[in-house]
C-alpha cells in the first residue's frame, strides 16, 4: 500500500458492479483491497485493474464472507488505517442452502456479512478524516420477517430472501450510522443500478445499465464532497431517497440485536 493514499476494502469485488466500483476507486488513487470468495477471479480482477487503471496499489484477499470467523480473522491481520469500506457482496442461490455454520446462505452473505465487516473493521476507521461505509442495497427491498429470516418455516424463494436482505441492509446502515457517528464514520446505503450481472440473472432478469452506470451511486457515496457529512441515508441515482424501513426505529433495533446474536458473547 502507498502510505499517502486512502485505503479501501470492497467486498464482492469481481462481480460486474464490484469490479466497476474498484476501477473507479483505483482511478481516484485509492489503495484498493479486493475481497471475495474465489481466489482465481480475485487475481484476474486485480491484474485487470492494475493494467486498466495504472494503479499498482491493488491487493486481493480470498475470504468466505458468509463466515463470521473468517471475517474476524481478516480483521486481526489488517494493518494500518481504513478510510472506506464498501459492502457489495451478494448471492442468491435458487434453493435454500446453509453455510458450514448452519446459517441460511443469503442471510449469511447479504446481511450478516455486511454486519460482520462493519463490526470488525470500523475500529480501523475511527479517527480517520472522512471515513465512510457504503452498503450496496437495492430498491428491490421489503418483506423482512424477523421471526423467520432464514426461511426455516417459510417456503424458501430466492427473490423473497433477496428483497428482505436488501431491506435489512438499509436498516442496518441507519443503525450503524447512529452508533458510529461519534467515531467520525458515516454510513449510507444505496441502490446501485440495474446491471446485467450474475446476480440479476439468478432472478431471471437482465439489466439495462452498464457496470459503470451501476457503480455510479456507490462511488458517489464513497468519494463525493456533497455527502461528506451525511450519514444514515439511502440513495438512488445519485440522490437521497426517503427510506421508510430505516424510519421504523423499533424494528431497526430489533434487527440489530438479532444480528448481534451471531457474534461471540465477548464481542456483543
Amino acid at each position: 500500500m502507498s502510505p499517502d493514499k486512502k485505503n479501501a476494502i470492497v467486498t464482492g469485488a469481481y462481480g460486474a458492479i464490484g469490479q466497476a466500483i474498484c476501477s473507479g476507486l483505483a482511478l481516484n488513487g485509492y489503495n484498493v483491497t479486493l475481497a471475495g470468495r474465489d481466489a482465481s477471479n480475485l487475481e484476474k480482477t486485480r491484474s485487470w485493474l492494475m493494467h486498466h487503471t495504472g494503479n499498482q496499489h491493488i491487493s486481493s484477499i480470498a475470504i468466505d464472507l458468509s463466515s463470521q470467523k473468517e471475517i474476524r480473522e481478516l480483521s486481526r491481520k489488517w494493518k494500518g488505517p481504513l478510510h472506506l469500506l464498501i459492502n457489495n457482496a451478494a448471492t442468491a442461490p435458487s434453493r435454500r442452502t446453509e453455510t458450514p455454520d448452519g446459517i441460511e446462505m443469503q442471510w449469511a452473505v447479504n446481511v450478516l456479512g455486511y454486519f460482520w465487516m462493519t463490526s470488525y473493521f470500523h475500529p480501523f476507521m475511527t479517527g480517520n478524516t472522512d471515513a465512510r461505509i457504503v452498503n450496496v442495497a437495492s430498491y428491490w427491498a421489503g418483506g423482512l420477517d424477523l421471526d423467520d429470516p432464514e426461511f426455516k418455516r417459510r417456503p424458501y424463494d430466492n427473490d423473497v430472501a433477496y428483497r428482505q436482505a436488501k431491506q435489512a441492509n438499509r436498516m442496518l446502515s441507519a443503525a450503524f450510522a447512529e452508533r458510529l457517528a461519534s467515531e467520525g464514520i458515516t454510513v449510507n446505503s444505496c441502490h446501485p443500478g440495474d446491471v446485467n450481472s450474475k446476480l440479476s440473472n439468478a432472478f431471471g432478469f437482465g439489466g439495462s445499465e452498464s457496470p459503470e452506470q451501476g457503480a455510479a451511486t456507490p462511488l458517489f457515496l464513497a468519494r463525493s464532497n456533497q455527502v461528506r457529512n451525511i450519514t444514515g441515508k439511502y440513495f438512488e441515482h445519485l440522490k437521497e431517497v426517503s427510506c421508510t424501513f430505516s424510519s421504523e426505529k423499533n424494528k431497526v433495533e430489533a434487527l440489530f440485536r438479532l444480528c448481534e446474536q451471531s457474534l461471540p458473547a465477548s464481542e456483543k
